[in-house]
């Protein structure tokens, strides 16, 4: 059994419905701090589910979802876990510089932490570039700058391996 104070993560019986079906049915899970977890399985089996339900976003019918010792979704999370979605979280009207500005407004964290993130993700010669006018990857790592932002203890990351063929042609979709 896991010293509970070296877990960021512990799921216990998590049961989560969408509609009349169920996605996931008594999942537990422990995930240690300072390792990095991938999920993998087919599309619909729960993965983003169960990540939601990580990041407190995710409405659960039943078990717990502990995060770093508090209840998933909890306030005292908030600024101790950074999540990044599938999709990036920019606005497409604002530079990259103006995009992290806003984010570290909203969590509090210090001014400095905006050089320091944009370096992190590569960007600093792209942070006064409209986000609208960057590539796909570039404003990928924008949105990933924004949940680095604070230096959280958890970082809740839905990238392209999670559903990696959604949005390619037929044809690609194939070869892959």
């Amino acid at each position: 059994m896991m010293n509970t104070s070296a877990l960021a993560v512990e799921v216990t019986d998590l049961q989560v419905r969408r509609g009349k079906h169920p996605v996931l049915q008594g999942l537990s899970v422990n995930v240690a701090r300072g390792v990095v977890v991938g999920l993998l399985g087919p599309s619909g089996c729960g993965k983003t589910t169960l990540l939601r339900s990580i990041v407190g976003v995710q409405v659960v019918q039943s078990g717990t979802v502990t995060v770093l010792g508090a209840p998933a979704g909890s306030a005292s999370l908030r600024h101790r876990v950074g999540s990044v979605t599938q999709d990036a979280s920019v606005y497409d009207d604002l530079t990259a510089w103006r995009n992290l500005r806003y984010f570290r407004a909203v969590l509090g964290a210090p001014q400095s932490d905006i050089d320091r993130v944009l370096a992190l993700a590569d960007l600093t010669n792209q942070a006064g570039q409209l986000v609208g006018s960057l590539s796909g990857g570039q404003r990928s790592r924008v949105s990933l700058a924004g949940a680095l932002l604070g230096s959280p203890d958890l970082l809740v990351l839905v990238l392209v391996l999670d559903e990696p063929t959604v949005g390619l042609d037929p044809v690609l979709r194939v070869e892959l």
